[in-house]
């Protein structure tokens, strides 16, 4: 594969300061750099994980109305929410992939819960909906509770797999925790690279050579542009991923190529 999708999931889970105009600002620069697709989360105007979509949407008119990126939203991350609560961007038309957890993850300290019964009811909903899954796993099982789920909902193919690396109690970025994951991804499936807590771009490399399809860059993973310099914004990190993959003659792909390959249905 020649072109590869870049991802930007633009804000940190620290970012104490919710601003639709500027994130959707920062996020169309990114566009312009590269990127074909963004991630976020439904967070209130302090940062915390909510039900209420009013400043996430906001941010999503702003962003569709300079672009055709492709939108994706978590229905993840570290809170007391419940599964459905959880689910509430599925059912936004704004709203076209959302990040699939099918297992529970160490995250640090905290322990992030994605029990069976949930995972289950995740997947029917995204199904109903016709969102596009992107499937966070963080180690092997999780990988083979996806593969496992396939053979019993009607996913359509390919089915996206991100390989998350680098969280403290999960699988670390190394060469052979990547290595081990990839030969996990089943058969048809397509995978990409998302690496939490990076300093540099060495594992970023190592899964563009190995195959990946996507690269997953932005602050909610890290703002290190290498190993002495942060940013602040997130388009920097985009322009480095596209010389990454243009040294490794690559290009990145449009929202339109990747909206073809990962079977999205155009806006």
């Amino acid at each position: 594969m020649d072109k590869v999708m870049i991802s930007v999931a633009p804000v940190a889970s620290t970012d104490k300061s919710i601003i639709p105009e500027k994130i959707a600002e920062d996020v169309l620069h990114c566009y312009q750099a590269g990127a074909a697709m963004v991630h976020l989360h439904v967070r209130d105007a302090q940062g915390n994980l909510t039900t209420d979509m009013s400043l996430l949407e906001e941010t999503l008119r702003l962003i569709r109305k300079d672009s055709d990126m492709i939108i994706e939203v978590s229905t993840g991350g570290v809170s007391n929410l419940t599964i459905k609560e959880r689910c509430v961007p599925v059912y936004s038309e704004l709203v076209e992939a959302c990040s699939l957890n099918v297992g529970s993850t160490n995250l640090g300290k905290a322990v992030y819960c994605n029990p069976i019964d949930d995972v289950e009811y995740c997947v029917r909903e995204l199904l109903k909906m016709k969102k596009t899954p992107e499937v966070e796993v963080f180690e092997i099982g999780h990988t083979f509770t996806m593969q496992e789920l396939m053979s019993q909902y009607n996913f359509i193919n390919p089915v996206l797999f991100s390989i998350v690396l680098g969280h403290k109690g999960e699988a670390p970025a190394t060469p052979q925790a990547l290595a081990a994951m990839i030969q996990m991804i089943p058969a048809g499936a397509l995978w990409g690279i998302t690496h939490a807590n990076r300093r540099d771009f060495s594992i970023i490399a190592a899964a563009v050579g190995m195959g990946a399809s996507t690269v997953r860059i932005g602050f909610e993973d890290s703002n290190y542009l290498d190993a002495k310099t942060v940013v602040d914004t997130n388009a920097p990190l985009v322009e480095k991923t596209v010389r990454l993959l243009r040294a490794m003659d690559k290009e990145p792909m449009s929202p339109a190529e990747a909206r073809q390959l990962f079977n999205i249905a155009s806006k």
